[in-house]
């Protein structure tokens, strides 16, 4: 079959599975399509399995798990791979960002490792990073990639977001992803900056 040359358009009323099983990028990729008329179904409500994250980079996680919803669902399909960078740890937790949290996603615990193994570092840089990667069932993917530079504060703040949010301050801002109002931390997150990529290539304009 021949290869794409673009990405192809999606136009109001299209669907496109959302390949995870984390309710709150569900929420935040959903919120993004509203706008633009894409129906948004989650791999979970067709009942898809979760594959798993054998990949070491960002990239690569992203182009499994949408290449994994499109197959089986033969729609095509948006996966999200993102994680926390800290620069004291390496760039840690990185693509292993949810193991941290454990089986029964426990980001409190996550975020406090964070911080133990950080120790008293004076080098509080971090970031966030997003992959997105659309794929078709007949096998043909496209990734955008963003980060987010800025910093971890400890302890945690707020309670919007999910994940390591509430120890992340972007860079130029007070708030952490936590404290911030979803509008607010759209316009600035790595996960908006990605999905602006992708629909600069694969949505209408408006």
């Amino acid at each position: 079959m021949a290869r794409r040359l673009a990405p192809p358009h999606f136009r109001p009323g299209a669907r496109l599975v959302i390949a995870t099983h984390n309710p709150g990028k569900l929420r935040e990729i959903a919120a993004l399509l509203a706008p633009h008329g894409v129906a948004a179904v989650s791999a979970g409500d067709l009942g898809l399995p979760e594959p798993e994250e054998t990949e070491d980079s960002f990239h690569g996680n992203a182009r499994l798990k949408a290449l994994a919803a499109a197959t089986a669902s033969g729609l095509p399909a948006l996966a999200d791979d993102s994680g926390f960078c800290v620069a004291a740890l390496g760039g840690a937790p990185g693509v292993v960002s949810a193991r941290w949290a454990g089986p029964n996603k426990d980001f409190a615990a996550a975020m406090a490792r964070v911080q133990r193994e950080a120790g008293g570092a004076e080098d509080r840089r971090a970031w966030f990073v997003c992959a997105l990667c659309l794929a078709w069932p007949d096998g043909h993917a496209d990734t955008f990639y963003a980060r987010a530079e800025g910093g971890m504060v400890w302890p945690p703040r707020g309670a919007n977001g999910f994940g390591y949010d509430p120890m992340f301050v972007p860079a130029g801002g007070t708030l952490t992803y936590g404290e911030m109002a979803a509008d607010a931390k759209h316009a600035v997150s790595h996960r908006a900056r990605a999905f602006a990529q992708f629909m600069s290539a694969c949505l209408p304009e408006a």
